[in-house]
């Protein structure tokens, strides 16, 4: 964030090519305001990890929506210290940052493999059983190694599809009361699913340009959305991982609600 509180780095980062600012269509636009842009994006930024027990270093981009940036911005200019608590408390109540992480060769392959991945922190971070996110999560990364290249976009506002964690973890006990993992947002006074992939098109059209992605998914509102804001898609890969005794009441529901999974 300093890069929006230091105009002298903001403006490094940008000749440096590392701090764009992106338009509903993917296209690098003027920072300001009369350009109307919709993303920043920053990145590339190394980051190694193991999949399979192999190092490989990603490319690493953030990106968050304009709205939520103005918002932060606004009170920045609003107190006298950035680091005061008004700023910290925005910053963390406000500021919802994806992630795309690309293995190498991911901007250069003419029809890659993506996976849209929602947060969910129970499940890729505790190592929940209750939903197959983690798993699925891990077999992403592994499964783009096999292809060669690809990547993982973290849509990290998505907890509990849309709900976020503290009304996630209320719905949890009234699935154990009976109700379905849709029923329990609702009777929360909560859309079943607020999530919505318009953002991670447009990142993803600004580093593929027009070409399409396979994307990694069982479920049809991922694609919907995406072509939707302008990403092509020419396939779906089925990504079934993770189902256990734990979830398989999770599971049904799902493929209830037009998720495409087998008869479980």
């Amino acid at each position: 964030m300093f890069s929006y509180v230091d105009q002298k780095i903001r403006e490094r980062l940008e000749r440096d090519g590392c701090l764009v600012s992106l338009d509903r269509d993917g296209q690098q636009v003027a920072s300001d305001v009369e350009a109307s842009p919709l993303l920043s994006l920053l990145g590339p930024i190394p980051l190694p990890r193991l999949i399979n027990e192999e190092e490989v270093v990603l490319d690493w981009y953030v990106f968050v929506h304009r709205i939520e940036l103005g918002k932060v911005l606004d009170v920045a200019r609003s107190v006298d210290d950035a680091h005061g608590e008004p700023f910290r408390e925005l910053l963390q109540s406000h500021m919802s940052v994806n992630s795309i992480l690309a293995l190498p060769g991911f901007r250069e392959h003419p029809n890659p493999m993506v996976r849209v991945h929602s947060c969910c922190l129970t499940g890729d971070v505790f190592g929940s059983m209750r939903c197959e996110c983690g798993p699925q999560l891990d077999q992403a990364f592994a499964r783009l190694r096999a292809e060669g290249t690809g990547a993982v976009v973290y849509m990290s506002g998505h907890e509990g599809r849309g709900i976020g964690l503290w009304a996630k973890a209320i719905t949890y006990l009234l699935q154990d009361a009976g109700q379905d993992t849709y029923q329990a947002n609702v009777s929360l006074g909560l859309p079943e699913d607020s999530r919505d992939f318009g953002d991670a098109a447009v990142a993803l059209r600004y580093l593929l340009g027009d070409k399409p992605i396979r994307l990694l998914s069982n479920n049809p509102l991922k694609r919907e959305h995406l072509v939707r804001a302008g990403q092509a898609v020419s396939e779906v890969v089925d990504h079934v991982t993770g189902v256990g005794a734990h979830n398989i009441r999770y599971m049904r529901a799902k493929r209830d609600r037009g998720h495409l999974l087998p008869e479980l």
